[in-house]
């Protein structure tokens, strides 16, 4: 049975450990977690991919594991940042919500996860299928030492996946990708007295960041997301004011939908850089690909009845930002999202989760798993 006092300490404890990334600080987070679970009495693995970096690994073993679930939270957070009511890493309880950095995204999550596998081990529930947890390392950073590594090397191969990093309940089933590439822009040097003797990087990087921003994308409306974004995020050029530039890198996030192709989008890209550079490089950085899942599918049934049982404010939606959802997505492994952290507060100062939320979310997330065991597969 879901302890709501247990879970808040929980809650906590894990709020207490410091965690960010950058710079990747996640081994004492990962240490406190395989013990937990450990003490529990699952199986459990630690897989390093950079130093004091692990991610942890357990199963609750059922029958078999030919129709294995995935649990997966991170346990990194983004730095805490200054500005704060109270102190980031004491967990402060104050009308029914935990503050601290992480309290939504996700540690929140992480410990609603780590009660429900509490729970189904104390109760000596009887599980088909076994009930795989990955508490992954680098999420806020790319999941390059993550999850991304356990995929690729096979030590994940579940049935089915469900990513513990979401809030409200919602059910994702949908992601825009994203390209994250810098724009180099050359000119040519020259006294700033006389800057008609020069070409200035900077003026150019202006007409093309213009023009990408009013630039129509063609593509298809989708039911659970927004249209393509460019996002100018850093830029970068130029020597001294009394100079004129011959330098200039922006660096730019394009996101997309499903049914677009990277390659025709950085090709549009480059035809708007030459209409204004002479001489231009562009080095992608990332490349994540858009993912869906059928709004009929199984998990999301089961999810939706678990949801009603205690809940009527879950919605079947997508995420405009890019998840680890894709990568299982890829290897033909069902995915969606969920979680219980609070809307708006992810990477903000005074980051909080309401108890009521952690407590509801447990209750929905056990019962989730305990209907997706008994579902026959057809």
């Amino acid at each position: 049975m879901i302890n709501q006092q247990r879970l808040i300490k929980l809650t906590q404890r894990l709020l207490s450990i410091e965690s960010e990334n950058p710079p990747g600080n996640e081994y004492r987070i990962a240490i406190f977690v395989a013990k937990f679970l450990k003490d529990v009495g699952l199986q459990v693995k630690s897989y390093e991919f950079a130093k004091r970096r692990p991610n942890i690994v357990a199963v609750l073993k059922g029958e078999n594991s030919k129709r294995s679930l995935l649990l997966s939270p991170h346990i990194d957070t983004v730095p805490a940042g200054r500005g704060w009511r109270f102190d980031p890493y004491k967990a402060k309880i104050y009308k029914g919500r935990i503050y601290g950095r992480g309290a939504s995204d996700c540690k929140g999550n992480l410990a609603v996860g780590l009660e429900v596998i509490k729970s189904l081990a104390e109760d000596k529930i009887k599980l088909r299928n076994d009930i795989i947890f990955a508490a992954t390392a680098d999420e806020e950073t790319g999941s390059y030492f993550g999850l991304i590594p356990l995929i690729k090397k096979n030590i994940l191969r579940p049935k089915a996946a469900v990513i513990l990093d979401a809030d409200g309940s919602d059910i994702i089933v949908a992601q825009k990708g994203l390209i994250h590439f810098k724009l180099s822009i050359f000119g040519k040097k020259a006294h700033g007295a006389y800057p008609e003797r020069g070409i200035n990087a900077i003026d150019i990087a202006a007409k093309i960041i213009l023009k990408l921003k009013n630039h129509k994308f063609k593509f298809k409306k989708h039911e659970f997301l927004k249209p393509p974004t460019i996002n100018i995020g850093m830029i970068n050029g130029g020597d001294k004011v009394n100079m004129v530039a011959d330098w200039c890198e922006v660096m730019i996030d394009l996101r997309f939908l499903p049914g677009m192709k990277p390659k025709v989008l950085l090709d549009a890209i480059k035809k708007i850089a030459r209409q204004e550079a002479k001489s231009f490089k562009i080095d992608i950085e990332a490349i994540q690909e858009p993912s869906e899942m059928d709004k009929r599918h199984y998990l999301v049934e089961r999810l939706l009845k678990a949801n009603k049982k205690f809940s009527k404010n879950a919605i079947i939606k997508g995420s405009e930002g890019a998840t680890v959802m894709s990568w299982f997505i890829d290897k033909n492994i069902p995915t969606i999202a969920t979680g219980y952290g609070q809307k708006g507060t992810a990477h903000a100062t005074n980051e909080y989760v309401k108890i009521n939320d952690l407590y509801k979310g447990a209750r929905i997330l056990e019962e989730f798993v305990k209907l997706y065991d008994r579902y026959e597969a057809k």
